[in-house]
């Protein structure tokens, strides 16, 4: 063997500078180049000025989506520092261009903060094609440029100013990122969100692309939070709110049971949304608990032990704790792992919850009489789960329709759910056999926001879709058990399939939802043209995409597809399900307020909350199969 070929000597080691190393692996930093990594660069700016409004400096913050793709966000918090730093530089530039560098490793300037690295604003820079900063700071105007984290001159004074604050505009690279265009939808759900979490601050966002405008402020903070996201549903009581502080640790808890078969907890640390939550909601579900138990046996007659899943059904809460120096799983900060947050949660939330329930015995009965329902739908449905073991019923077999990949590997196996059994016909056709399975549907599943959990297993298709996938339902749900690592759904593109895809997105939604939050659903993207001249053939996915095409080829021979049915299975492998050229699109839950928002209004029993908001965003309407 060549030698040279094995040789590893200090000489193969490379040294690279802070924001190269960014600009290397920028999934280290930000959790991908896709829309989640873009959208993290805006919140770690926004997390600054926020930091600020936590520290009691900043009452304002405007966000501003330009057109030409970049993006402001300006706060009237006390400037970044401008003084000159110990190494000699400018503080500015040595926040802006060096790893761990910033006011927050101390806990001086900042007792609470969500930029606990002190990474957030180089890796900003260094990821973005342009940053320009100005600091209105000691009676001064301050500003420097940069382009992709290397500045283009000193910082220098502008001008005199008695004002103070930070503005920051930035534009993502295109060289790092896959996408570079900022959603409104995704930036207004998180502003709303901090809106509520920080009373009393003033968030404007302007998005000079479309002209639309927003301001979000709250001064009932998370109980008012509570009391939208429950808006559709019946609620038991009026919002429990609680806060506290032990030992440096800020908890903050709203609480609202209803009568909704679903659990909806969201977690905050810092104001940094928890997506996998951590400590604190382990302390929350701990506290709950113990509660809500020690009050049933001091006075509730033929009372029965409860667990945390009894307790939950029906929950909606709210839990934001604030420390100075918390641990994260990762700088995308999706898990808080300090040991000493669950305890404070736990015994705050313990105690504040037993006091309550004790000062409303009416309000604590029906609390308690809707868990004790869930015990028994539980326990019977237990019941029901050891039978189906015992007769080997069909629902823990595989279903008749599914054809099956012959690979045993879940890593590469992949599950296709079909409208249709003239497009299930199709895609068995169409498929690679080796790894893909194809699911075809009888007409529309079940609406399961309407019916509950225990109808849903009556539905038939509901049970070969659970049966397939083979990793349980509701509460008995293992993601580590699925048959596939992508479930994609495949409807065809008129008004029925998106109603058929609505259904199934609320059922994954409410009763797998693991496999969203691991990134396993995915929806296909059948072209809704064909076009073709001579012996060329192309496909079009928008309206837009054929015209650009029709321009290039002048007159040629379109056919619309109105369904799957209509490709026959080399055109439905080339456009739809061959991985090298397909297009799919993946479901996320990372806007929870949102999406549960948009599941009870447009899936749930309240038809004039259905109606209002057809009536109010009918002009949204991007894409209407007439």
């Amino acid at each position: 063997m060549d030698q040279s070929a094995t040789e590893y000597t200090a000489r193969h080691i490379t040294v690279l500078s802070d924001l190269e190393a960014v600009r290397k692996r920028p999934g280290m930093y930000i959790g991908g180049t896709g829309v989640r990594g873009l959208h993290h660069l805006l919140w770690e700016v926004v997390d600054n000025s926020i930091d600020e409004a936590l520290a009691g400096f900043c009452r304002s913050i405007k966000v501003t989506l330009h057109k030409d793709g970049s993006a402001t966000v300006e706060d009237d918090g006390r400037g970044i520092p401008t003084e000159k730093h110990v190494s000699g530089k400018n503080a500015l530039e040595i926040v802006l261009t060096k790893l761990h560098a910033g006011g927050k490793f101390d806990r001086k300037a900042y007792r609470v903060s969500g930029g606990l690295h002190g990474v957030g604003l180089s890796v900003v820079n260094a990821l973005t094609e342009r940053l320009e900063v100005w600091v209105k700071r000691n009676g001064k105007i301050y500003y420097q440029k940069y382009r992709r984290g290397v500045p283009e001159g000193d910082v220098e004074i502008l001008d005199d100013s008695n004002e103070t604050g930070t503005i920051i505009r930035f534009k993502p690279d295109d060289e790092i990122f896959e996408v570079t265009e900022f959603r409104y939808d995704i930036i207004s759900q998180r502003l709303k969100e901090l809106a509520f979490l920080t009373k009393g601050i003033r968030i404007e966002l302007i998005d000079e692309r479309s002209g639309k405008r927003d301001v979000f402020y709250s001064e009932g903070g998370m109980a008012e939070y509570i009391s939208i996201v429950n808006k559709n549903k019946n609620p038991l009581h009026e919002v429990i709110y609680f806060e506290s502080k032990k030992n440096g640790i800020q908890v903050e808890v709203a609480i609202q049971f209803t009568d909704s078969d679903f659990e909806n907890v969201l977690a905050f640390a810092n104001n940094i949304h928890t997506i996998e939550g951590g400590t604190h909601i382990s302390g929350f579900r701990s506290g709950l608990t113990r509660a809500i138990n020690e009050y049933g046996r001091k006075y509730v007659k033929r009372f029965k032990s409860l667990t945390g899943q009894d307790i939950r059904e029906g929950l909606t809460a709210m839990i934001s704790v604030r420390l100075p120096e918390p641990q994260f799983e990762g700088q995308t900060k999706t898990k808080l792992t300090n040991s000493d947050v669950k305890t404070v949660v736990e015994s705050t939330v313990y105690l504040e919850m037993l006091k309550w329930l004790e000062k409303h015995p009416n309000e604590a009965n029906l609390i308690i009489d809707r868990c004790m329902l869930s015990l028994m739908a539980r326990q019977a449905a237990k019941r029901a789960r050891e039978l189906v073991k015992r007769k080997n019923d069909i629902s823990i077999t595989l279903p008749g329709k599914l054809a099956d990949c012959s690979s045993k590997n879940p890593e590469e196996r992949e599950l296709f759910i079909v409208e249709g059994e003239s497009a299930g016909g199709s895609a068995k056709q169409a498929r690679d056999r080796n790894f893909q399975a194809i699911l075809p549907l009888r007409g529309k599943i079940i609406n399961v926001e309407k019916s509950g959990l225990t109808k849903a297993l009556k539905n038939e298709e509901i049970k070969a879709i659970a049966s397939a996938i083979g990793a349980g339902i509701g509460k008995d749900f293992d993601i580590t058990k699925s048959r596939y690592k992508r479930v994609i759904i495949m409807t065809d593109a008129d008004v029925d399939g998106s109603h058929i895809r609505t259904l199934l997105l609320t059922f994954f939604f409410r009763h797998m939802k693991p496999l969203i939050e691991n990134g396993y659903l995915y929806i296909a993207q059948p072209p809704l043209y064909r076009v073709k001249k001579r012996n060329k053939v192309f496909y079009a996915y928008s309206e837009r995409e054929l015209e650009d095409l029709l321009k290039k080829m002048g007159d040629a021979e379109v056919q619309r597809y109105k369904g799957l049915g209509e490709m026959n299975p080399e055109q439905l492998w080339e456009t739809t399900m061959n991985p090298n050229t397909r297009i799919l699109l993946q479901v996320t839950v990372e806007e929870a307020l949102q999406a549960e928002e948009l599941f009870s209004t447009l899936m749930g029993e309240d038809v004039e909350a259905r109606r209002q908001f057809i009536i109010e965003n009918s002009r949204e309407v991007r894409n209407l199969d007439i």
